[in-house]
């Protein structure tokens, strides 16, 4: 059984696809063992609904070094879920290939500081971009230049809004996020 920490900063609705997609049996092999929050957050509420361990550590500029010292030893994957922070290179690297984020966009666009949420949704629109996305990359010490892992991209049309993207980006999210876990895990 290989363990999964999942990480949170908000609502967690790509945590709860990820539990379940591993109780459907969708993500094979696979448990998660932590969910950790880095604010009061309604994600902390959904491992607590499904008896999963879970702890909140304030950001600030310990978070990093706080998070290192709760990730249990036998961790095969670290997902970051509508996880807002940035980790500290030091913690990227100790992880290196072993920690995976999903991103609202086509990456290398539209990935970067200040890229997330509706941000990016955003910034696709006044580029009148054709299409958009999202990316499960792994995470480095940039901000959002890790490897691709998988991407799934539609078309923008003309009465998209920041709004509609978001919608679109999330069902895909919810699509591709279980295939790229399975992917990085081997199964």
């Amino acid at each position: 059984m290989k363990n999964i920490v999942v990480l949170v900063s908000g609502s967690g609705t790509n945590l709860q696809r990820i539990i379940d997609t591993i109780d459907s049996g969708e993500i094979r092999n696979a448990k998660v063992a932590l969910v950790v929050a880095d604010r009061e957050c309604f994600g902390l509420e959904r491992a607590k609904n499904h008896n999963i361990e879970n702890i909140l550590i304030p950001r600030g500029k310990n978070f990093s070094s706080e998070l290192a010292k709760v990730i249990p030893q036998d961790t095969d994957l670290i997902v970051l879920a509508g996880f807002l922070s940035i980790l500290k290179p030091e913690f990227c690297e100790n992880w290196n290939g072993k920690i995976i984020n999903i991103h609202p966009a086509l990456l290398p666009k539209f990935g970067g500081k200040g890229m997330w949420g509706m941000n990016v949704h955003n910034a696709v629109i006044e580029a009148r971009e054709a299409e958009s996305g999202a990316t499960v990359h792994f995470v480095t010490p940039g901000i959002d230049e890790g490897e691709a892992i998988l991407q799934k991209s539609f078309e923008v049309t003309a009465d998209d809004t920041p709004e509609t993207l978001a919608q679109k980006v999330h069902q895909i999210e919810y699509e591709i996020f279980p295939l790229a876990i399975n992917k990085v895990l081997g199964n």
